[in-house]
């Protein structure tokens, strides 16, 4: 008879395995529309995204803190766990991805008008489309770069980090 097999109680992340997660990629969206929309609407989609990034820091360093107690050099563990998830959220969730859906929206915008003789709504509707359709190819790559960047440079000095998907 074979034993059931283990289940593994994994703690559920709210800034990463639930719907809050969406939130990170508010400017993304922002960007699609920055054709659309006046420039504010684009800014607190900015708001938004950085404000996701800053709840996730300040989660991940209570969690540091709970986990190394009243240990020696808890507060620089806490200080490393916040800085390398605001490093990594900041750009793998709202400096990257933003800029590429701008580029690509402009881009588009761009072109269309070029090569096409689409009326300028028709125009601004498809490069919204165009950008909301890129954001779910974005993302692991910049997600996995962002890894790599850190892991590269900056986790070699302050020893900090955990991949983040």
């Amino acid at each position: 008879m074979e034993a059931p097999p283990e289940q593994t109680s994994k703690e559920v992340d709210i800034y990463r395995d639930t719907w809050v997660r969406f939130l990170g990629y508010a400017n993304e969206v922002g960007e699609a529309f920055r054709a659309l929309v006046p420039p504010s609407v684009v800014w607190a989609s900015y708001a938004v995204a950085t404000v996701y990034v800053s709840a996730d820091a300040v989660d991940k360093g209570k969690k540091a803190a709970a986990a190394h107690g009243d240990n020696p050099g808890k507060t620089t563990r806490v200080g490393v766990a916040m800085v390398d998830t605001f490093i990594w959220q900041a750009l793998a969730s709202v400096a990257i991805p933003g800029f590429t859906i701008n580029r690509v929206c402009a881009a588009s915008l761009y072109l269309l008008g070029r090569a096409t003789r689409w009326p300028l709504p028709v125009r601004k509707w498809t490069t919204t489309a165009i950008g909301l359709s890129t954001i779910p190819f974005i993302i692991k790559p910049i997600d996995r770069s962002v890894d790599f960047m850190l892991d590269s440079s900056l986790r070699k000095v302050y020893g900090g980090g955990e991949k983040h998907e």
